[in-house]
């Protein structure tokens, strides 16, 4: 009896042994995997955490504003503010109105801590003027993508250019000034700029000019000296670049020959010719009756008649509009029918005219007439020319001389005598006629005389 409680006691201490032991191992069992949820759990939390500190730092847009089809580039540039390395990959732009290149960067790239990277990515946009979102990602090592988003403007507006200064009209083979002035209204930067004038019969002082860059909302004007050799159409070709995109505009000048209605008009008043031994000497006055300025005004003769003596030519210097200056000539010439006065000048710009008066100095009250010429710069016309500005005769405003590039006729008075030495040489003859006729009444009434001077007494 002993013996049966003796071994049911052993098998009940066997078994409370079984199960402690049943449960210590359960419970280091759960400890374990427990231990090992929440380091997984930990990780997992750190690796987030890190990739979170990676950020999106600049961003650049090339061109800033678009026209429809152009090309461009993203440029966007990362900092990582955490303390580990974080993997980064597959940067993309993601957008209905791009159509986004395939990226050269392949695999995993990793940006250190407190350092950057930088991505690039080209697209093309679609052909629709608006202002778009598109949104850049990018993925990361462990971690949530990177989002941020971008915007891009696409304008159809093109550079404006237009001719804000230029003459009235364009007298042939005279250089004059034609300001193009440049305005850009996008919202980006242009740069280089090339302005290119062309035409048939036309030259150009310069014939190209670049402009480096103009800023949103800027202008800018060139100044072309143009000189044309012919009636035709000046075309400003002009091309320019934005971003690496490249586009073109023209600004079409038709030039008209014709009257500068503003140039300078010398006119010829107030001629008197004397004789000094065998020479002759004219004196008189020019006024410019034009709106411009004359410079360098020079008088001198043209053949057959001969400069000669203390004035074979004369310079009066500058004569401002509505002014007029004095001139002397001496010269020698076989016929006096024909002596030609010709008036040289420039403008401000520096280009050449000539004007001739040619004067008939052969009878006292002698026909003259007058034929507008040019220099090398001014055309020449015909003395029989009727056309012109206003004025009646051809040759520019004022209509007596015509003006550059005209030319006139019109009648001119002097007070001529014998040898054209005009009517001062008659003096003495005129006083001797004078006296002589005095002499015949005193000598008819000399008895009347006496008698009254008898009565007196």
């Amino acid at each position: 009896m002993k013996i049966k409680i003796m071994i049911c006691s052993f098998i009940l201490v066997l078994l409370m042994v079984s199960a402690v032991y049943a449960d210590d191992s359960t419970s280091d069992s759960s400890t374990s995997t427990s231990t090992s949820s929440t380091s997984s759990s930990t990780s997992s939390t750190i690796s987030v955490d890190t990739a979170a500190l990676v950020y999106v730092s600049n961003v650049t847009m090339d061109p800033e504003t678009f026209f429809p089809g152009d090309d461009g580039t993203l440029t966007v540039t990362l900092t990582n503010g955490g303390t580990t390395a974080i993997g980064l990959s597959h940067p993309d732009l993601i957008s209905t109105h791009l159509n986004v290149q395939a990226s050269d960067w392949e695999g995993m790239s990793f940006v250190g801590a407190g350092s950057t990277i930088t991505y690039s990515i080209r697209f093309t946009v679609k052909p629709e003027p608006g202002t778009y979102s598109a949104l850049f990602t990018l993925g990361t090592q462990n971690g949530n993508a990177i989002h941020y988003p971008i915007t891009i403007d696409v304008d159809s507006n093109s550079l404006t250019a237009a001719v804000t200064s230029k003459p009235t009209s364009f007298a042939p083979e005279a250089e004059q000034n034609v300001t193009l002035t440049l305005m850009n209204t996008r919202g980006g930067e242009i740069t280089n700029v090339v302005i290119t004038p062309e035409g048939s019969g036309i030259e150009s002082d310069p014939t190209k000019e670049l402009v480096s860059s103009i800023d949103p909302s800027g202008s800018t004007d060139i100044t072309f000296g143009i000189t044309p050799h012919q009636a035709s159409n000046l075309t400003f070709a002009i091309s320019y670049q934005n971003g690496d995109n490249t586009h073109t505009t023209d600004v079409v000048l038709p030039i008209d020959i014709g009257q500068d209605k503003t140039a300078a008009v010398p006119v010829l008043n107030d001629v008197a010719l004397t004789t000094s031994g065998s020479a002759y000497d004219i004196t008189g006055d020019i006024t410019n009756a034009g709106i411009s300025d004359a410079y360098g005004v020079i008088v001198t003769v043209g053949s057959p008649a001969t400069g000669t003596g203390t004035y074979p030519e004369y310079a009066i210097g500058s004569i401002a509009s509505d002014d007029s200056g004095s001139f002397e000539l001496t010269f020698t010439s076989s016929d006096l029918s024909a002596v030609p006065v010709i008036i040289s000048w420039k403008d401000s710009d520096g280009n050449d005219y000539s004007l001739t008066k040619t004067l008939d100095l052969s009878t006292s009250s002698g026909t003259g007439s007058s034929t507008a010429t040019s220099s090398s710069k001014t055309s020449t016309s015909s003395a029989s020319s009727m056309s012109g500005g206003p004025g009646g005769m051809s040759g520019g405003p004022g209509g007596d001389m015509g003006g550059p590039g005209g030319s006139s006729s019109s009648t001119t008075s002097l007070f001529t005598g014998g040898k054209g030495a005009g009517i001062s040489s008659f003096y003495p003859v005129i006083g001797a006629v004078i006296i002589l006729i005095a002499g015949i009444v005193l000598w008819k009434k000399r008895k009347w005389i006496s008698l009254k001077l008898k009565k007196q007494q």
